[in-house]
């Protein structure tokens, strides 16, 4: 390691020389810096899995406007809207179609654990509205009382759920109804329930009797092709009688979503909040090596002080400390985080994942943190006289 550092720096590598040489101090920060990493690792990759989670039932629609309550912060909550403004939106030489969904929660009794599912009820006669893996099982929907379920539902074994199949379906009772379910689809759990589900707007009002077919929770709206979603969104905001409604883009609703879920919800400010004292910690950690570095060799840079040397000298042992630091202490970390995200993924079924961006992202801020505690632990000697170091 002393070789290839000699060779990098292109002069002895005396901060190497002066980690190393108290190896259990050296391991203690290394495995400092590598905690913080796993932190903030661990938080970026919830902060990630939310958004994923967040944006997912978006992905099993097609649209190009979204007609949401004025309450609506996300897909999943508001009030409903009235079906006739989709009649006033058709008036709109751009709109060429629409589409009410409702949205709703059904539990499923399973022994001892109940799952949570986020229901959507669609019309299965207007495949154009669905995804296109979802548009080649919408026609199980037209049967009565009959479903699609996520296949990675959390806690619904796989075996079971790759089972289900139109030739053999499962059947299970909600609010004194039977529904069966003929096929699956891939979701995924996510922060407001277990899994999704979908049936056929009749069925959702069978399992939710006090809902109305007048009244779902958003309208999804086609375009003309080339047409600009948010120029016709904005004509739709003066076209349609009720002011209060969310008339958007429907890129703009999932963003909008999203960052409801980031900025506004306490799961996201907490996530947000793990990610800063990650970092905090991090600095911390490397500040309190570097500074008892630095205090312990200070007759030696007082030494070269002496001799001439100028502040930059000394900068660069104690940014080359920072630099090995960063380094071997991301690598573990990396490795740690990785397996951690992986077995959470397990338990949870939430999108949790390493990926290339988070670790390039990680590594660079670990550099900037090492780097900016090495300028503060060197800020004793920036002034100082030699003989006062002494």
């Amino acid at each position: 390691m002393t070789r290839l550092l000699q060779w990098l720096f292109g002069r002895l590598p005396i901060g190497w020389l002066q980690l190393s040489h108290n190896r259990t101090r050296f391991a203690a920060a290394l495995a400092g810096v590598a905690f913080a990493n796993v932190l903030v690792f661990v938080q970026l990759g919830i902060m990630n899995s939310m958004a994923v989670a967040t944006l997912k039932p978006y992905g099993f629609f097609q649209a190009d406007v979204m007609i949401s309550a004025s309450d609506a912060n996300s897909m999943t909550e508001g009030a409903n809207v009235a079906r006739q403004w989709l009649f006033q939106a058709l008036a709109d030489p751009d709109v060429t179609g629409g589409a009410g969904i409702f949205v709703g929660n059904v539990s499923w009794a399973r022994g001892e654990k109940t799952l949570g599912l986020t229901t959507f009820g669609v019309d299965p006669t207007l495949p154009a509205f669905l995804s296109e893996a979802m548009a080649r099982k919408a026609a199980t929907l037209q049967l009565q009382n009959s479903g699609i379920l996520d296949m990675y539902s959390r806690g619904l074994p796989r075996d079971e759920a790759a089972a289900i199949r139109p030739q053999s379906p499962i059947s299970f009772e909600v609010s004194g109804k039977t529904l069966t379910l003929y096929d699956t689809f891939a979701g995924g759990g996510g922060f407001g329930g277990d899994g999704y589900m979908m049936v056929s707007d009749q069925t959702f009002l069978t399992l939710f009797p006090a809902r109305k077919s007048a009244a779902p929770d958003h309208i999804l709206l086609h375009l003309r092709a080339g047409a600009d979603p948010d120029v016709v969104a904005a004509r739709l905001r003066d076209l349609i009688s009720d002011k209060s409604l969310r008339i958007r883009s429907y890129e703009q609703a999932g963003q909008d979503d999203l960052s409801y879920q980031q900025t506004r919800r306490p799961t996201g400010i907490i996530f947000g909040f793990g990610v800063i004292i990650g970092i905090l910690v991090g600095i911390v950690i490397v500040y309190q090596v570097l500074s008892t570095d630095v205090a312990d060799h200070l007759s030696e840079y007082a030494t070269f002080k002496a001799m001439g040397y100028r502040q930059r000298f000394f900068l660069g042992i104690v940014f080359e400390e920072a630099l090995i630091l960063a380094v071997l202490g991301f690598v573990p970390g990396l490795v740690v985080a990785t397996g951690l995200l992986a077995g959470m993924k397990a338990a949870t079924t939430l999108p949790l994942a390493m990926t290339p961006a988070m670790a390039g992202m990680v590594f660079f801020g670990t550099l900037v943190a090492c780097s900016v505690s090495g300028a503060i632990a060197t800020r004793r000697l920036a002034n100082a006289d030699p003989a006062d170091l002494f």
